[in-house]
């Protein structure tokens, strides 16, 4: 729903009570719970200190304090991040930007050396990505300087401090509200143009989108503790008529969403990504077809671009580099699209998984793998995921919703060059409870399975390679969970035979995801010691820290494959292609080609699909020879590691996991 402000993360409350720890709670979810909701215009939580921020500034520039705490919950939920920028380039509450600060600060370093289009019927393409001058950045990644110029601010303090930085978001409201020549109104509602302008957004749908989520947020209301530990409400104003006429006069420019495919929930245009040949008969970037008549779309991957917004557009309309479906704007949300669903675009590393997937670009151009993602470009990118997942039937789950970082190398020698983003700062569990589709147990199972669930905010592995290689990267909230060959902090972590050949150890690299489970996966459970419980795990048991009073994993369900009787091994793929007997003359058949993996007898391994053997065949601009090649042979998607991987039903026997 358009500008729902109630954050879905609430449902999971029934799971665990956590809301002390930082998982956000509106205040229409949160108090059936816990008793009657406060009265419209009460605030139901003592007043922290970063309550009183929110007072004192929206007091100083008279700007409604609904209004302040409302933006300021869109652009951060309220947290400070201890003063780390965004992926946008954004600091603090109210997510001021200045991006020259961010990317002059920011590691350049890749963190993949893939062939994005990742099929061997033609020479790899692997581009570098050239991150745009400081000069060439526009206003919206600059309004922490216009705030400083405003309050009188040093800009150091209002990047590091979260009272000033709230004051300087406060002086930017009431200013847009003086150029637009409305006055600094008690009333919630006449701040609907200030607001929309504060997104940064140079267009009316993008501008609109995003006020309008403001004042959903304004008018249900929302209580969280942040990531500091203080307790932030905003009491419902479920009144509020938000001037709505006065956008008009904003003098934003306007885009059409003609061509694209995107919900009406979101603001979203048409920049094409160019199908064009160019040097000696090479093409590019990206292939027609005929999706979803021709083969189905399964998956939905979940990328960052490592680029600023103008840059990566940039880059998408040049026919020499890659391609994805969609672009999302970090500061409002904005999105852009591509190439058309029916045709695949060139951007996981994996031509079965192209083939059949939908690529999302979430702008983060800092290259720092401990930036944080805005609370509006989540809720954009939920809203295009959701439209898309039931207009093509994938299923919201994490063997369909996947990251980059889940694709699996489709060849042996590619493992190690595979891509690692989103990366471990991604809030899968918000994710998909902004997808209506929360992430927590729904059965009473003994525990045959589990699914990975740590608190997002309590959960702060420490991680190395942020900035520079081997330098600790800051304490932030993540999706992931470490994995040991022993049940105890000190035993070794897991390794990953496919990402080291040479049997060396995995590490704790922010890009390493040789031992690491992520939220939402679910694996067979191979043990149980004390506060820790064993998985199967790329061949191997491994063990994770799953304490009864701060669970990290809770039961999970769904089929499972183990090796026929008879079998002490099994190959493992990464990709399902047909049998040699499927393709028809003139098109090449392709290596069914096992990984260094094995799965062992007496493993088990959660399902996530079942599906035929299939080949896109397309190496050439010239489409008459282009062909789908489906086999006989069927292969069972599983979870394997931290990657998805492939296995032959022929090699398999399927059961149901104990519930």
């Amino acid at each position: 729903m358009r500008g729902s402000p109630i954050d879905p993360e609430a449902t999971a409350g029934h799971r665990r009570a956590r809301t002390a720890a930082g998982v956000v709670v509106s205040a229409a979810l949160m108090f059936p719970l816990l008793g009657a909701a406060p009265a419209a215009g009460v605030d139901p939580a003592p007043a922290t200190g970063l309550q009183r921020a929110f007072t004192a500034a929206a007091a100083e520039y008279h700007v409604p304090s609904s209004v302040l705490l409302g933006v300021s919950y869109l652009q951060s939920r309220w947290d400070a991040h201890a003063g780390a920028p965004s992926v946008g380039g954004g600091y603090g509450p109210m997510h001021l930007t200045d991006a020259r600060t961010a990317i002059a600060g920011a590691p350049h370093h890749s963190e993949g050396t893939e062939d994005a289009r990742g099929d061997s019927s033609r020479a790899p393409l692997v581009p570098t990505t050239r991150v745009p001058e400081n000069s060439q950045l526009p206003a919206r990644l600059k309004t922490l300087t216009k705030a400083a110029e405003l309050t009188g601010i040093p800009a150091a303090r209002l990047r590091t401090d979260a009272a000033a930085n709230i004051e300087g978001g406060a002086a930017l409201l009431a200013a847009a509200q003086k150029d637009l020549g409305e006055p600094l109104s008690e009333n919630a509602g006449d701040w609907y143009a200030a607001v929309a302008r504060f997104s940064g957004a140079d267009d009316t749908a993008t501008a609109a989108a995003y006020a309008n989520d403001v004042y959903g947020v304004i008018r249900a209301g929302a209580e969280r503790t942040t990531d500091s530990g203080q307790q932030v409400a905003l009491a419902a104003q479920p009144r509020v008529g938000p001037a709505t006429a006065q956008l008009g006069r904003a003098g934003l420019r306007t885009v059409s969403a003609a061509g694209t495919e995107c919900p009406t929930t979101v603001s979203c245009e048409w920049i094409p990504a160019p199908y064009a040949e160019f040097g000696d008969g090479d093409y590019g970037n990206h292939d027609l077809g005929n999706r979803p008549t021709s083969q189905g779309i399964k998956y939905i991957v979940i990328h960052d671009t490592e680029g600023a917004w103008d840059g990566v557009l940039n880059l998408v309309q040049d026919p020499t580099y890659v391609s994805w479906n969609y672009t999302l704007r970090s500061t409002d949300g904005h999105i852009a699209q591509h190439v058309k669903a029916k045709d695949v675009a060139w951007h996981a590393g994996n031509w079965y998984v192209n083939a059949k997937s939908i690529g999302l670009e979430h702008e983060g151009f800092l290259a720092s793998p401990d930036a944080w993602y805005t609370e509006e470009m989540y809720r954009a990118s939920a809203r295009l995921v959701k439209y898309l997942a039931g207009k093509y039937g994938v299923p919201l789950d994490r063997q369909h919703i996947l990251g980059h970082d889940n694709v699996p190398g489709p060849t042996t020698s590619t493992i190690p060059g595979m891509h690692t983003d989103p990366g471990p700062y991604w809030d899968w569990e918000h994710y998909f409870a902004l997808l209506d589709h929360p992430l927590y147990h729904r059965t009473k199972g003994t525990g045959g399975v589990v699914m990975v669930l740590p608190d997002f905010a309590a959960n702060k592995p420490q991680y190395t390679g942020c900035v520079s290689s081997g330098q600790a990267c800051a304490a932030h909230g993540s999706s992931e969970v470490r994995l040991h060959t022993l049940p105890s902090d000190s035993a070794p972590l897991v390794k990953d035979v496919g990402l080291r050949p040479g049997g060396g150890d995995s590490t704790i690299d922010v890009n390493d995801v040789g031992s690491r489970v992520s939220t939402g996966q679910q694996y067979v459970v191979a043990g149980a010691q004390g506060d820790w419980t064993a998985i199967w795990y790329l061949g191997q048991k491994a063990w994770f820290k799953n304490p009864k009073a701060h669970p990290t994993a809770v039961t999970g369900s769904g089929q499972v494959v183990t090796p026929k009787p008879g079998r002490t091994d099994i190959p493992v793929y990464g990709r399902a292609y047909p049998e040699k007997e499927a393709y028809p003359a003139g098109v090449p058949v392709q290596a069914v080609s096992p990984l260094s993996y094995k799965l062992l007898a007496g493993q088990k391994y959660v399902v996530g699909d079942k599906v035929p053997g299939e080949y896109f065949y397309s190496p050439t601009f010239d489409t008459t020879s282009h062909k789908v090649v489906t086999g006989k042979d069927m292969y069972y998607e599983i979870q394997f590691g931290h990657r998805i991987e492939f296995v032959r039903a022929a090699d398999v026997d399927v059961t149901r996991s104990r519930s």
